[in-house]
């Protein structure tokens, strides 16, 4: 069991630092295959781990932690006009950290839903904190708690359907 905790901490850790796949999937595959692992448990280890992973996104928001040349705008000497998409992601980035910044409080809130809820992207909320500098107890204090909420509802989940159901 201790194994498999360690593992999903940093596979969650990892995850959230470069979000190349879900960390959703590989926890309701392992519920599914490892039933007796404590749903508080596994719900935790991935709430922390990816808590942490996502620091790092908080701080590079912060300017703290320097990134790579090649993510970086200067980098780009001659970036093209933005358009579609990509347009829409930017001017809403910019509306929601004027108005985080005009009202924490609505920072705060939004915050707290994108952490158990996932809409706002919890990856674009925690660098939307870091670039508004929420204060790092206050963003642990909202993020860890959200995460565990989530996660401990989709480990227990699987279960719960299964014992409904049949």
């Amino acid at each position: 069991m201790a194994y498999w905790l360690g593992i999903t901490f940093g596979l969650a850790f990892l995850l959230a630092v470069f979000p190349f796949g879900s960390i959703e999937l590989f926890v309701v595959g392992l519920v599914v295959r490892e039933p007796e692992i404590p749903w508080l448990a596994l719900g935790v280890c991935t709430a922390a781990g990816q808590v942490l992973g996502k620091v790092v996104h908080y701080y590079a928001a912060r300017g703290v932690v320097r990134l790579p040349a090649f993510t970086r705008a200067d980098a780009k000497p001659q970036e093209k006009e933005r358009t579609g998409w990509r347009a829409r992601a930017a001017d809403w980035m910019a509306m929601a950290m004027d108005r985080a910044q005009e009202r924490p409080g609505w920072m705060f809130g939004v915050f707290s839903v994108s952490t158990v809820v996932g809409l706002p992207p919890f990856g674009a909320t925690t660098v939307l904190a870091g670039v508004v500098k929420m204060r790092m107890p206050v963003f642990l204090a909202v993020a860890l708690p959200g995460r565990c909420i989530r996660y401990c509802a989709l480990a227990a989940a699987p279960p719960l359907v299964a014992s409904l159901l049949f």
